[in-house]
């Protein structure tokens, strides 16, 4: 990829930002929203950077089915938890606000634990488990979307990708984060291969009749239309296990509904009971455990960077160059990426420059516009 295809971090963090006031959210808003927005885009992760800045966001916005300004509402409160509304909010503040939230109360009490109703997608989940990690804390989140996996020995989407995320502090360079969707791939990953028009593996997606489905393009569309569904971490059936995968996005669901009684399944469509978009009412939870509460944040450290280290000197595959630890490879990706910027493929540099465009920021030039 050219040169003209990358923008600078304090370029495309001051556009984002602005583009974000500019549909309404507040400044102060705006600049958590673009944070975890980009720091996926740092991590190496495009599947929930940029390339989902105006479709997820900015058109949600527009469409009247995501509010701008966020209304953040403690339902219920306790020493060590909390139960919040987000009034349809903007996803990324009221995860911010309530992993803060399960943060204060870990100082305290050693545990936190908040649980969100009524919000929209929160961005990249590993961000809200890197915010506990920089408190010497283990991070634990998770939240539902729309349905999109199928249980196993079925064929209807009912589940959403449900990420489990969890990450915790070591003694190393970077922490652990294992940060993935409970299916074998993620909606915004299949929406990045649209962008780039790469075909979808065999095995990925199932279709009503039961067969793997591969166009890409039409798989976004069937997704929605219920003639398709994502296939569990493991696959279809029970031969590799994707029980497993389907056992854990249950999990997710029902954490992320039952506690704070928000909706789950196919009440999260975002689609109204006459085929209009409406907002999606997504459910999420944060917990925060103070490593000091046990045997001590550097004993922590050491022990879990100690496990990182065998597991990585563990013995190879042959062919293999080495062996990763889970947040390892973004932290690479941010060693390649932090004096450069971020890379723009050909359709969301048309995305950019049309919410530039509309929203008259005229202030902002990107490198593929020079010639």
């Amino acid at each position: 990829m050219s040169q003209k295809n990358i923008v600078d971090w304090k370029t495309i963090t001051a556009f984002v930002t602005d583009a974000f006031v500019g549909v309404g959210v507040p400044r102060e808003d705006a600049e958590i929203c673009a944070d975890v927005l980009l720091e996926s885009d740092k991590r190496g992760i495009e599947s929930h950077g940029v390339n989902r800045f105006k479709p997820i966001y900015i058109d949600r916005i527009l469409a009247g089915i995501q509010q701008p300004v966020t209304r953040f509402e403690v339902i219920r409160e306790t020493p060590t938890t909390a139960v919040i509304d987000g009034h349809d909010g903007m996803g990324q503040v009221i995860g911010f606000k309530s992993m803060e939230m399960a943060i204060e109360k870990a100082k305290k009490y050693g545990m936190g634990m908040v649980a969100v109703r009524n919000s929209c997608h929160y961005g990249i989940a590993g961000y809200y488990s890197s915010m506990a990690i920089r408190e010497g804390m283990i991070g634990i989140t998770g939240t539902n979307a729309r349905p999109s996996i199928a249980p196993t020995f079925g064929v209807e989407n009912m589940l959403g990708t449900n990420p489990l995320t969890i990450g915790f502090p070591t003694d190393e360079d970077f922490p652990f984060i294992i940060d993935c969707a409970t299916s074998i791939t993620q909606r915004g990953k299949l929406e990045y291969y649209a962008r780039i028009g790469k075909p979808t593996p065999a095995g990925m997606v199932v279709g009503r009749d039961g067969t793997a489905l591969t166009n890409t393009e039409e798989i976004l569309v069937q997704l929605n239309t219920g003639e398709a569904a994502l296939a569990p971490l493991g696959g279809i059936g029970e031969d590799l296990a994707g029980y497993k995968g389907y056992g854990y996005a249950t999990v997710v669901e029902v954490l992320s509904a039952a506690l704070q009684q928000g909706n789950y399944l196919k009440a999260l469509t975002g689609i109204g009971e006459h085929g209009e978009k409406v907002p999606f009412h997504l459910g999420h939870f944060f917990i925060a455990i103070d490593t000091e509460a046990f045997m001590g944040l550097e004993e922590f450290k050491k022990t879990a960077g100690e496990i990182m280290r065998e597991l990585r000197a563990s013995a190879k595959a042959p062919g293999a160059e080495r062996i990763y630890t889970a947040g390892e490879k973004e932290w690479l990706a941010w060693q390649e990426r932090k004096d450069v910027g971020v890379k723009i493929n050909d359709a969301v540099q048309a995305e950019l420059c049309k919410v530039r465009d509309e929203l008259k920021l005229s202030q902002y030039t990107f490198p593929w516009e020079n010639e």
